[in-house]
């Protein structure tokens, strides 16, 4: 079966959760989160939550817990915290809460970094996405600039995909 065949068969609309990973951040001041939220409204899915959590590890670990029950979220998308600053934990606490990733996520995210945005620069971007519990998680950092390239170049072509793959085991 070709991808154009697997891409029709998949759900039209993904319900998501959306957790912006800051510090300092508000639902006013939080750009990048209202920037998925709407990008991904645009293209026709759900927006079930958002919420802005602190940057740490085991809170972070707790929300995607908490999604695993939640039969009202299939996908959960992150932004922030994946920078390389010791207070910067998002990236370990998806990747070690993942059942299994996806690495190609985060090595196209990088690549295009390079490409079409920020040069080398772009090895210090650790984004992550992979499955728990069911769940598709995407991982990415929270500029602006960033977030609009996940979105736009990976997450928003392929969402319905993903979850064509991971609810195909559900269905036997």
């Amino acid at each position: 079966m070709s991808v154009e065949e697997h891409k029709r068969e998949a759900p039209q609309v993904v319900r998501c959760m959306i957790l912006t990973v800051s510090d300092t951040r508000t639902l006013e001041t939080d750009k990048s989160g209202a920037l998925i939220k709407k990008m991904l409204e645009e293209a026709g899915h759900c927006v079930s939550e958002y919420q802005i959590i602190k940057d740490e590890y085991s809170g972070i670990q707790h929300w995607l817990k908490i999604v695993g029950g939640r039969a009202d979220i299939d996908a959960v998308l992150i932004n922030g915290g994946t920078g390389i600053a010791l207070r910067d934990t998002t990236y370990e606490a998806v990747r070690d809460s993942l059942d299994k990733e996806m690495p190609g996520f985060g090595e196209i995210f990088r690549y295009l970094s390079f490409t079409e945005d920020i040069g080398t620069a772009a090895i210090l971007s650790r984004a992550v996405a992979g499955v728990r519990e069911g769940k598709a998680i995407f991982s990415m950092p929270g500029s602006s600039g960033a977030v609009k390239l996940a979105m736009k170049r990976i997450i928003v072509p392929e969402l319905g995909h993903v979850m064509r793959e991971i609810l195909k085991d559900q269905k036997k």
